[in-house]
């Protein structure tokens, strides 16, 4: 190969690299960080870029996106001396590209150490029951400290989140026993609570029903009440017109007569049955004088229809 041939290749190899160096294309939602000579020069956004060659450099590449960073699993001891294994996940955003770059040496890990440090420090203020219950507390607090540990990082940590709490095998089974025997009496609660609904329910119903009875027999007691008074009227009613037709038809000619044959009739025949009824019969005196006794009450129906007839 000839010496130009060679120089040629030589130059053309200079112009590659310097023209990869030169034009720097940032991709979207990251920023570059440049430094000229090794001091800090600027933050390239997103777009196409120009630098010069052999003096500039970028230095850093940071995502502007938000960042899930796993936080490993701990030990942790909580207030009741009970030891646990805890991990988390810490949500954070850069959002300033040259502190993230001159801030610290890594913030990823930094909030990682914080996290855990800070986790640890938290529930060794709660009891075991509480690190269940307060997750929420939890996060909060370890959120509050990282946002102002990592203000001059350059970083903004956004939330965090504890993913697990893992308990010893004793404790597990302890809590295991613990919850079997309250769900034991919640069963037995609620199965006595039944029986008492039952038992006033049932009750209910029988007063109820005894009410409905006792009603029922009122009404019916006031019912038979309105039906005999209502057969009492009517019968009297009834006498009442019978009475007033008899003394009607008395008045009426021949009517003292036939009156003076119903009574004879009647007197014969009820001495008739009383003579039948018993074995020892007493004899009235005026007894062979039916006529005299006819006589006796005709005249006594007369006077009572003459006082009657007075008296209108």
């Amino acid at each position: 190969m000839e010496f130009p041939t060679l120089l040629s290749l030589i130059v053309l190899a200079i112009v590659v690299v310097a023209l990869v160096k030169t034009a720097q294309i940032v991709p979207q939602r990251s920023a570059y960080v440049v430094e000229r000579l090794g001091r800090f020069q600027s933050v390239l956004d997103a777009g196409f870029h120009l630098l010069i060659p052999f003096i500039d450099k970028v230095a850093y590449k940071h995502t502007l996106k938000e960042q899930a960073i796993d936080v490993p699993q701990q030990a942790c001891v909580t207030k009741d001396n009970i030891q646990i294994h805890v991990d988390g996940v810490i949500y954070m955003q850069v959002i300033d590209p040259r502190l993230a770059s001159y801030g610290i040496e890594d913030y990823r890990f930094a909030a990682i150490q914080l996290a855990q440090t800070t986790l640890r420090s938290v529930i060794g203020k709660i009891d075991l029951d509480k690190s269940f219950e307060e997750r929420s507390a939890i996060n909060e607090k370890v959120v509050e400290v990282l946002a102002e540990a990592s203000e001059p990082w350059g970083i903004k940590v956004l939330r965090y989140e504890v993913a697990d709490i893992v308990l010893p095998e004793t404790i597990r089974d302890a809590l295991e026993k613990q919850m079997r025997a309250e769900r034991e009496r919640r069963a037995v609660v609620a199965e006595s609570e039944g029986a008492r609904e039952a038992k006033i329910n049932v009750s209910e119903g029988l007063k109820q029903e005894m009410i409905n009875v006792s009603e029922g027999d009122m009404q019916k007691q006031i019912n038979e009440a309105k039906g005999r008074s209502e057969e009492i009227l009517l019968i009297a009613q009834a006498t009442a017109a019978g009475i007033e037709r008899i003394a009607s038809a008395i008045n009426q000619p021949g009517g003292a007569d036939a009156v003076s044959l119903r009574i004879a009739e009647q007197y014969v025949k009820e001495f008739g049955k009383l003579a039948q009824a018993s074995n020892t019969l007493i004899l009235p005196a005026e007894l062979s004088d039916i006529g005299g006794v006819v006589a006796g009450l005709t005249r006594t129906l007369d006077t009572t229809r003459s006082s009657g007839h007075r008296g209108n």
